[in-house]
């Protein structure tokens, strides 16, 4: 399992792919947190960073199904798959390694936004006025929403042979499972109490309420459930393919 995630992760950036993707995601929370009018933190009257958060989910949508996509579509393309399954390890070790992998590489990826923290810190008036607790709960949705949509990503990798496919499939699913119940519940035939109901359904509602820094156990569990379920749909694919 481990030397699976460890082959994923040095592939990743062993192509230029690894770094273009990387670059993009930290270029583009740059311009948003700092230069955008609409979501720069210069442009507001407080010192937070709720601009990444808020942001986060719809960069990741394409982030990390560009980073899963080649998970099991290319070893399906190249024939690999076959001769990874002759080796003494089970699928779910295999679909762990890669799951793993992808979430070294998100955390990479989210390290450097430590800066940004550093900048609202200095910027704060007093300095250091902000919510530190809050942004540290925050981070932590973050990185249930990015395993979430990992095993979003591993799914659709799983699906087809072709990556391109994988990554539109993955980019829906994640927008799917993140948004869908949300712009239901506004529809007028939903009223009242079935509006919030629906929401629950949604990546959307546990992640903002986490974005708010509050840690609540239903919204760990909801995530370790979206999480289970595309894994165990991983298994059954890859299981599948062996019949």
């Amino acid at each position: 399992m481990w030397t699976i995630a460890l082959k994923e992760t040095s592939s990743f950036f062993s192509s230029l792919a690894g770094f273009i993707i990387s670059g993009v995601f930290l270029l583009v929370m740059g311009l948003m947190l700092f230069f955008f009018p609409d979501t720069s933190i210069l442009t507001g009257n407080y010192a937070n960073m709720d601009g990444l958060f808020y942001l986060a989910p719809t960069i990741f949508t394409f982030v990390i199904p560009a980073i899963t996509m080649r998970f099991f579509a290319e070893e399906l393309q190249s024939g690999t798959i076959e001769l990874l399954a002759t080796k003494p390890i089970s699928d779910f070790r295999i679909i762990m390694g890669k799951f793993i992998a992808g979430l070294f590489l998100i955390v990479l990826c989210l390290l450097p936004t430590l800066v940004y923290y550093y900048s609202v810190y200095q910027l704060g008036s007093p300095k250091g006025n902000l919510d530190t607790g809050g942004i540290m709960g925050s981070y932590i949705g973050l990185l249930f929403l990015s395993a979430s949509f990992l095993s979003i990503g591993i799914f659709a990798s799983s699906l087809t042979h072709n990556q391109v496919v994988a990554f539109i499939i993955g980019a829906f699913l994640c927008f799917f499972c993140h948004w869908f119940f949300f712009y239901v519940s506004k529809v007028p035939a939903f009223v009242g109490r079935m509006d919030y109901i629906l929401q629950k359904f949604g990546i959307d509602y546990h992640y903002s309420r986490m974005s708010k820094g509050l840690i609540d156990l239903k919204d760990v569990v909801f995530f370790l459930s979206v999480i289970s379920v595309f894994i165990a749909l991983t298994h059954f694919v890859l299981r599948r393919r062996k019949w």
